[in-house]
């Protein structure tokens, strides 16, 4: 139930409660608008952004992202699902609520990967089921990666980040206007050396955030999209409780660990 932000360099103790959290849904605006210190959206520019309220209980909700990756088919994380009530599901929005299509779908229709960790952020990866929607030009499919033997590590590359969430540490909650931010993809290593490699796994995609570009609270589960081809390469995990504008790499689960995962619970692949 967070959007994970992890304690750089001190992960003896990482749990639930340390890492990013799904931001509670409390509007910020902004004149500039940032995800943090990145771009706002146009119309239709990201068709595949999913907004997701989720219904924690009768009292509270929290906000995440997600992609459309199908007609049915929507994938966020596993932090953003576990444990809620139900989910409305925000489809062909750039203003945050103002969308084409919502659907509002109970908790069991959500599938949560069976090898979920919230101790260690490992398998951060849901699905969730929605009714058949019609794509037009604001509501569009992402493409995945194509399944394969093995797969390119994405380091050097650069890819597109796109959310609602916060769009400074100093923020509230999350932003009212669709944002978007340019990112490179660094090596595992790397990462590593700021959250550990117990949580630096395989399975994890990091970027860095030069001049405080960043995913940041409410991203969660959102997509990071290869500028270069459109694929979705990762969704966004979690990143360094200090900050999401201080520097440290931001981690997103890899998707080409969860293609299988995907295809057998939705039967989508390329």
């Amino acid at each position: 139930m967070k959007f994970f932000i992890i304690f750089a360099l001190a992960l003896a103790a990482v749990s639930a409660e340390d890492i990013f959290q799904r931001d509670l849904v409390v509007p910020v605006i902004d004149g500039e608008g940032r995800i943090t210190n990145g771009n706002t959206a146009s119309v239709g520019q990201f068709p595949y952004q999913v907004g997701l309220s989720l219904k924690v209980n009768a009292l509270a909700s929290a906000w995440c992202g997600g992609s459309l990756i199908g007609n049915n088919w929507v994938l966020t994380a596993a932090h953003c699902t576990d444990g809620i009530q139900s989910v409305t599901v925000y489809l062909g929005a750039t203003v945050r609520t103002s969308a084409e299509v919502t659907f509002t779908v109970p908790k069991s229709d959500i599938i949560i990967h069976s090898g979920w960790n919230s101790a260690t952020v490992k398998n951060d990866i849901s699905l969730i089921k929605i009714p058949s929607v019609t794509y037009t030009s604001r509501i569009q499919p992402v493409r995945l990666p194509a399944i394969s033997n093995s797969y390119s590590t994405y380091v050097g590359d650069y890819a597109i980040a796109s959310g609602w969430g916060k769009i400074s540490d100093s923020a509230s909650g999350v932003t009212n206007n669709l944002q978007w931010a340019r990112m490179q993809v660094i090596t595992n290593s790397v990462c590593a050396q700021t959250y550990g490699t117990s949580i630096v796994t395989s399975t994890v995609l990091c970027v860095a955030t030069p001049g405080g570009v960043s995913t940041c609270n409410g991203d969660s589960g959102g997509p990071l999209v290869l500028e270069s081809s459109k694929v979705q390469i990762g969704l966004t995990s979690f990143g360094a409780a200090a900050g999401c504008a201080k520097g440290y790499p931001a981690a997103f689960t890899r998707l080409t660990s969860y293609l299988d995962w995907i295809k057998s619970n939705t039967g989508i692949s390329y």
